[in-house]
C-alpha cells in the first residue's frame, strides 16, 4: 500500500478518503490585506527660479537708482535668518522698485520669489517674472492657488515675499501673511523701506512668529513695518 493514502480516520466525519496517489489539496492562500487608499501627492509643479533671470532682472531694475546718482542702504542684514529655511518677508510697498531693492538688499543664498498681481503677467513681462520666481495672485478673490503656491515654496525652505498692504500706499494690512506663514510655521521677516534725500533706505527687523493668532501676528506686523519705514533724522 501507498505511504502516502489517506486513511478512512484521517478524512474527518462525512468526507470521502482521498484515493490512493493523489496529492492533498492545500489550504486556499489567505486573502492579502487590501491597501489603504493614499492621499494624493501634491503634483502640482511649484514655481521656480531662473538664476541668471534672477540676478539679470535685479541688474536692470537698479540701473535707474544708479543712473540718478542715488544709493541703497541695507540695515539689520543679521536679522535674515540663513537660507535653505522657510521664510516669509513682509515688506512695505511705495514704489514700483520695492520688490527689487528688497531682493537685492537680501544676503547671497536666498532667492525671493514675489506673489505680484496678475495683471503683470502678460504675454511679454509674464514668462520673465515668472522666470525671476514671481507668481500671480488675485486681489479681488481670495486667490487660494496663490496661497497653495506660497507654501508649496516654503516647504521646500524657499523664501515667499508678500506686501500686506497689498497696494501701493496701502493703509490697512491684510491677514494673508499671518496666515501663510502660520499654515507654513515660518518666520515673517519685516522690511521697512524709506527714500531719504538721495538715498534708499531698506530696513530688516527681527523675525515674527507666525504663532499667536491672525489678528494679533497682522497687528504686531503692522508696528513693526511703520517702525522700519520711518526716516531717520
Amino acid at each position: 500500500m501507498n505511504d502516502a493514502a489517506s486513511s478512512p480516520a484521517d478524512a474527518g466525519p462525512g468526507n470521502t478518503p482521498a484515493p490512493a496517489g493523489s496529492r492533498p489539496i492545500a489550504d486556499p492562500a489567505p486573502a492579502a490585506p487590501t491597501a489603504r487608499p493614499q492621499p494624493a501627492a501634491d503634483s502640482a509643479e511649484v514655481p521656480g527660479v531662473v538664476p541668471v533671470v534672477y540676478h539679470l532682472v535685479l541688474a536692470v531694475t537698479h540701473l535707474p537708482v544708479y543712473l540718478r546718482g542715488m544709493r541703497v542702504e541695507v540695515h539689520g542684514r543679521e536679522h535674515v535668518p540663513a537660507p535653505g529655511t522657510p521664510l516669509v518677508v513682509a515688506a512695505k510697498h511705495v514704489s514700483g522698485l520695492d520688490p527689487f531693492l528688497v531682493a537685492r538688499a537680501l544676503p547671497p543664498g536666498r532667492f525671493l520669489q514675489f506673489m505680484a498681481k496678475k495683471e503683470l503677467f502678460g504675454p511679454v513681462i509674464g514668462p520673465i517674472i515668472s522666470a525671476g520666481g514671481s507668481f500671480p495672485v488675485d486681489r479681488e478673490t481670495n486667490d487660494v492657488g496663490a496661497i497653495r503656491n506660497s507654501l508649496r515654496i516654503l516647504a521646500r525652505g524657499g523664501t515667499v515675499g508678500i506686501f500686506p498692504e497689498g497696494t501701493r500706499g496701502g493703509q490697512e494690512l491684510h491677514g494673508g501673511v499671518a496666515l501663510i506663514a502660520a499654515k507654513a510655521r515660518a518666520p515673517i521677516l519685516p522690511v521697512g523701506l524709506s527714500r531719504q534725500g538721495r538715498r534708499w533706505v531698506v530696513r530688516f527687523g527681527e523675525p515674527l512668529s507666525a504663532r499667536g493668532g491672525i489678528k494679533a501676528v497682522t497687528a504686531a506686523l503692522g508696528e513693526q513695518l511703520d517702525r522700519l519705514s520711518r526716516p531717520e533724522h
